[in-house]
């Protein structure tokens, strides 16, 4: 048998061995932070301990949560162009009454949401453990209550606060 060749202690070694030992309830691990600490050479570092993964985990994993292709992605772009451009040649063709247009631009801004959230944000009920569709509830009400609130005070105020029977057209 042959022996491995020892090696000198460290100086921050050799000085923890001659310094009393201290009793303290820290946890782990913050012992196994002070100890890489300590020892900068070691096969341990402190933010390995921290966050439980090393250096080569930085890149693409597979934790769960949805990524894109580039498939996906082109096809979310090609539906929100579609999604822009009829609108837009709908207003500017003039085909249908001003509330009907206004009301199909606001179906196609609901239905352009709908692509963004999936193709581009990848939203569905489970990414996150469904948190973000719970999130996203949350705030589709926070929008249909702001938005029904201001629309009814706007046409409350435009009901009451006009003038009735007075000519609104300016004099020659």
């Amino acid at each position: 048998m042959s022996k491995a060749p020892t090696q000198k202690p460290s100086p921050a070694k050799a000085a923890a061995k001659k310094a009393p030992a201290r009793k303290t309830a820290a946890p782990k691990a913050s012992v196994a932070v002070s100890a890489a600490a300590v020892e900068p050479h070691g096969h341990t570092h402190a933010h390995d301990v921290d966050h439980g993964h090393g250096h080569d985990d930085h890149g693409h994993h597979d934790d769960g949560h949805a990524h894109g292709s580039m498939r996906d992605y082109l096809i979310g772009f090609g539906l929100s162009v579609v999604l822009t451009a009829i609108p837009f040649w709908l207003v500017m063709s003039g085909v249908f009454a001003p509330q009907l247009t206004g009301g199909i631009i606001m179906a196609f801004a609901v239905a352009q949401i709908v692509v963004h959230m999936i193709f581009f944000l990848h939203m569905n009920a489970k990414s996150e453990g469904g948190w973000t569709i719970l999130a996203l509830i949350f705030t589709l009400i926070l929008v249909v209550i702001a938005l029904t609130g201001s629309l009814w005070v706007m046409y409350h105020l435009n009901t009451n606060m006009m003038p009735q029977g007075m000519d609104m057209n300016p004099a020659p």
